[in-house]
């Protein structure tokens, strides 16, 4: 009997995006911006890059970056994108499953925004590995949904998707090993595939890991 065929992730996202030319705006994330402007550009790693805006961003900020992401069409563009901004040297772009790669070295920024997913995805044990990725003195930015879009055709809506102070607490960073610098909810207008508009509620962490005497 024949059965249904599941794609992996590599094969979902690859086809999520080849479906169109571009998928996302090709601006780095506004809390992004915000949040990392004024810190003192080092190493940082990108989980789940995408289409490599915020790395890109980062880059020409003076950072040396690592994005990773699971989809090779992504990081093409990605690659593309930063060669056309003139930061392609300061760029390493990683093809990884982060629900079985787990970054080896550590970091002074530690990124991933909007890591969500139509299909299952381990979003905490990803974050968790992130932790543990974030070198003394470095940066943890997390930015998230609250909710899904309302246009989002998503199989997975009994998912709990966090709050910043919730996603904090099940991270483990405890007063004593980390400062909560950003812990915070906000709102944006955004815009849907088919010009669709609503306001969504997002997430927004940023720790910074204490050094210790």
């Amino acid at each position: 009997m024949d059965t249904e065929h599941k794609p992996g992730p590599s094969e979902f996202w690859d086809e999520f995006y080849n479906e169109r030319q571009r998928v996302w705006s090709g601006k780095p994330n506004g809390a992004l911006v915000r949040e990392v402007s004024m810190v003192a550009p080092g190493r940082a790693i990108d989980l789940g890059c995408g289409e490599g805006a915020d790395a890109i961003w980062l880059a020409g900020r003076g950072w040396t970056v690592t994005g990773v992401d699971v989809s090779a069409v992504a990081l093409g563009r990605a690659a593309l994108h930063a060669e056309d901004a003139g930061v392609a040297e300061r760029i390493t772009w990683l093809a990884r499953d982060l629900a079985e790669w787990e970054p080896e070295e550590a970091y002074d920024l530690v990124t991933a925004s909007f890591l969500h997913s139509p299909i299952e995805l381990p979003r905490e044990h990803i974050l968790l590995a992130a932790v543990h990725a974030v070198a003394p003195g470095g940066t943890l930015f997390v930015v998230g949904h609250t909710a899904f879009p309302p246009w989002a055709h998503h199989p997975l809506d009994d998912v709990h998707m966090p709050s910043a102070d919730e996603l904090a607490g099940a991270l483990g960073l405890r007063p004593d090993e980390w400062e909560i610098e950003t812990s915070t909810s906000e709102g944006r207008e955004a815009t849907g595939p088919e010009g669709q508009t609503a306001v969504l509620t997002d997430a927004v962490l940023k720790a910074r890991r204490l050094v210790k005497e």
